[in-house]
């Protein structure tokens, strides 16, 4: 149930002095669509959610980190553009984040593209991706919702530097391990429950 959202959005539209009918108008949605939102039936994506916030006069923030609180499978992603490198890397994520949705993608425009109407938890970028980098891809997550937390993957210790000025969470170098995500999760900016053994 997604009920941290749920008693934020009624506070936020009270406080107001809305109904849900009201707000429903406001923001061109029905009302039972409000409704089910307040009863931690449903969450609202990522458009809607700017909406609701222009519209309660809210920081989008607090609602989307709301909404990730209350989401029991956030959604993780993990960019690379070598198959190989995916195929055996998204098994040990699942190993250690059992309750996630988890993503794969080779090329980073449809990575932003889901981005877009999915709220990332937690998004593992490689650095060398052809014509768009993982720093400048760390920066279009971070603009679509600035709670993403972002580990950068590569084989190069060079990267590490630069890795920090973006925003990161972390960085770990190629191949990743179990013990290496775990140990990537303690240092999370913005931590969420991912299920599994949490040290």
């Amino acid at each position: 149930m997604q009920i941290l959202f749920a008693e934020n959005l009624k506070k936020f539209r009270i406080a107001k002095g809305l109904s849900q009918k009201e707000l429903a108008e406001k923001i061109f949605v029905t009302r039972s669509t409000v409704a089910r939102w307040e009863s931690g039936n449903r969450l609202p994506d990522a458009m809607m959610i700017s909406r609701l916030s222009k519209c309660l006069d809210t920081d989008v923030n607090t609602l989307i980190y709301a909404a990730l609180e209350s989401d029991e499978s956030p959604n993780i992603i993990m960019v690379d553009d070598r198959k190989i490198f995916l195929s055996g890397a998204l098994p040990i994520l699942e190993e250690v984040m059992p309750n996630a949705i988890i993503t794969g993608f080779i090329r980073p425009s449809e990575a932003i593209e889901y981005a877009k109407t999915n709220l990332i938890a937690l998004a593992f970028l490689d650095i060398e991706m052809g014509k768009t980098n993982g720093f400048e891809l760390c920066q279009k997550l971070l603009t679509i919702n600035p709670r993403t937390n972002v580990v950068y993957l590569t084989a190069y210790i060079e990267y590490a530097f630069d890795a920090w000025s973006t925003g990161a969470s972390g960085f770990t170098l190629k191949p990743i391990t179990v013990e290496g995500v775990r140990e990537q999760l303690k240092n999370l900016r913005y931590p969420f429950n991912f299920g599994g053994v949490q040290d």
